[in-house]
């Protein structure tokens, strides 16, 4: 057995030569420098510095502040040390997933009216070509072997509320903004409920069984992958491939994701600042270690483009390119901000 001070070659040896008990106890003696059968603040960030590391084996810089919250996580009883019995759950619920996760690639809304159709991002403010997104996808599908992929689509009926078309179909808040016969593509209304439900109106775009609908025809199609359809109650819009807007209902993903052990969700597609955003930010909610495939992805305003970025890495998500994407698959790219986001679940009592 090699002991050079990563857990990684820990958790592979474990694999061929030692039993998880004998592999877990190697790590934990590794890092106990004193030899006082506990690991200190300093011992435990020693470890973290050998855990968190890029995939040419540069440690990532830690923050003290982040350090110390999940040095905290696994201190049970709060003495200041985590003993052989806290590092139990430091190594089988933190370590092993840090060192290899269990991944999904879940691909939003690659739909024919995103690209060339009635709601193509080509034509919103960022000016962005949604078809470029299709070779980036089809390279990591090719060439990195995630456990999961999904593909999600908007699967909306003629009737729904976020067209502009049916504004004057369902009843307006007396405080919204403009009245139905004036309201246009990309206004805000507030239809009737408890409370008002704010609407952005689009044209109308993937009805049902329609060639909007359709994924790219260029999209690679990945054998046994999970399917989700959203946006299919006419009375509630539904950005997110885990829940609609309002969190009334949900699409199933999150249990088909925790029922196959995933623990990381990489999140691409159209468009960036609205479907894609709110699947990651759901992902993140539901305790998920979560990262943005940012060249695979293509949007609607680069403001708000901006502010889903700045939103997904104040909450512990990561924002990489396709290129990064492999490595960290692999678990030979470690960050420390999925380290703290997984610790944070635990903490908190989440699935993970």
């Amino acid at each position: 057995m090699s002991v050079g001070g990563d857990p990684d070659s820990f958790f592979s040896d474990s694999e061929d030569h030692l039993s998880p008990d004998d592999s877990m106890n190697a790590c934990f003696t590794a890092f106990d420098k004193d030899r006082d059968d506990r690991l200190s603040v300093v011992e435990f960030g020693s470890l973290c510095r050998a855990l968190f590391r890029n995939d040419a084996g540069k440690p990532y810089l830690l923050e003290a502040r982040k350090l110390a919250e999940m040095f905290s996580v696994f201190d049970k009883n709060e003495d200041g040390f985590i003993d052989h019995e806290e590092f139990k759950l430091c190594w089988s619920k933190w370590i092993k997933t840090v060192v290899r996760p269990v991944a999904a690639f879940v691909i939003v809304d690659v739909q024919n009216d995103f690209i060339s159709g009635s709601l193509a991002v080509c034509n919103c403010p960022a000016g962005h070509k949604g078809e470029e997104v299709v070779p980036v996808i089809n390279d990591a599908l090719e060439g990195i072997n995630f456990d999961v992929v999904v593909y999600s689509l908007d699967w909306h009926p003629n009737d729904h509320l976020s067209f502009v078309t049916n504004v004057h179909k369902y009843p307006l808040d007396p405080a919204t903004p403009v009245k139905a016969s004036d309201a246009k593509t990309y206004d805000k209304v507030l239809y009737v409920g408890e409370p008002a439900k704010e609407q952005v109106l689009w044209p109308p775009h993937c009805v049902q069984d329609s060639w909007g609908a359709e994924l790219h025809p260029d999209l690679k199609i990945m054998d046994e992958a999970v399917w989700i359809k959203k946006g299919y109650n006419p009375e509630i819009d539904s950005y997110s491939a885990f829940f609609d807007n309002a969190k009334i209902s949900d699409t199933g993903l999150s249990r088909q994701l925790r029922q196959r052990g995933v623990t990381d969700v990489f999140v691409c597609g159209i468009a960036t600042d609205i479907c894609v955003g709110a699947t990651a930010l759901h992902s993140l909610e539901e305790g998920f270690r979560t990262i943005i495939v940012d060249d695979a992805c293509r949007g609607v305003s680069a403001e708000d483009i901006d502010t889903l970025k700045e939103n997904i890495i104040k909450t512990s998500g990561v924002i990489v390119n396709a290129s990064q994407v492999k490595s960290m698959v692999q678990g030979r790219d470690r960050r420390p901000e999925l380290g703290y986001k997984l610790a944070m679940t635990l903490r908190d009592g989440l699935p993970s």
